[in-house]
């Protein structure tokens, strides 16, 4: 099944979902997860119409990057970076979505001012699973961290990132999720420097709860691309 197949029914899937929501699905983004495929990949994302692309490795974006030279395309980092890369992942992407602690924001915004970078869009990552395998901002304390971060010039926190257990248990997903949106909520309300837009969350096994949990961005792979090989 080609591409464009496979985004016209997540498209479809996404609309249900936001209308069983009261929602419209133009609020809704899709980023697609290119981790692991070809480079060739990202050109026919392009093609598509999308608008960006997500990687979850610096080394893995910087590699296609320099093959496909100039896309068109956002690039946004979603998996776990390492403080000692955040120099690079500043050149090579657009967002990063996996600002999972004080001190990596703390590198970042180092980094973006010796480059003289006036803007970085992040999302601070949220681990509200409660699993130690997770990597984010533990939810108690997510609010005073998350007001902390928007005090670092020039990062710009566009809202909240988070990756759910992977689980078919609908009450889970459900839970974490919207404790997510209801943390999203009170940031808009007590944060003064927060941006609050984004709610990143949602994968391919269960982007529709996401939807109906109030997700503005879906991190989409296997449902576009099929299984890596």
């Amino acid at each position: 099944m080609d591409l464009e197949t496979r985004l016209s029914g997540v498209r479809e899937t996404i609309a249900r979902a936001a209308e069983r929501a009261g929602r419209s699905p133009d609020e809704i983004e899709i980023l697609p997860i290119t981790k692991g495929h070809p480079a060739s990949l990202i050109q026919r994302v392009a093609a598509a119409g999308l608008a960006a692309v997500g990687e979850n490795r610096v080394a893995e974006a910087e590699e296609k990057q320099a093959l496909l030279g100039s896309t068109g395309l956002r690039w946004h980092m979603v998996g776990h970076l390492q403080r000692n890369k955040a120099a690079k992942a500043l050149q090579l992407f657009d967002v990063i979505e996996s600002v999972d602690s004080a001190r990596l924001a703390a590198r970042l915004q180092a980094v973006a001012q010796v480059a003289g970078l006036t803007e970085v869009e992040v999302l601070a990552q949220i681990n509200t699973s409660g699993e130690s395998a997770k990597s984010g901002f533990d939810g108690e304390r997510a609010l005073d961290e998350i007001g902390r971060m928007c005090e670092l010039e020039p990062l710009r926190v566009d809202g909240l990132m988070t990756m759910a257990p992977f689980t078919s248990d609908e009450a889970v997903l459900r839970r974490t999720f919207a404790a997510v949106r209801d943390l999203l909520d009170r940031c808009r309300r007590e944060i003064d420097r927060f941006d609050g837009t984004v709610l990143s969350m949602g994968m391919s096994n269960d982007f529709e709860i996401a939807v109906e949990e109030g997700a503005t961005r879906l991190r989409l792979g296997t449902v576009l691309f099929g299984e890596r090989a």
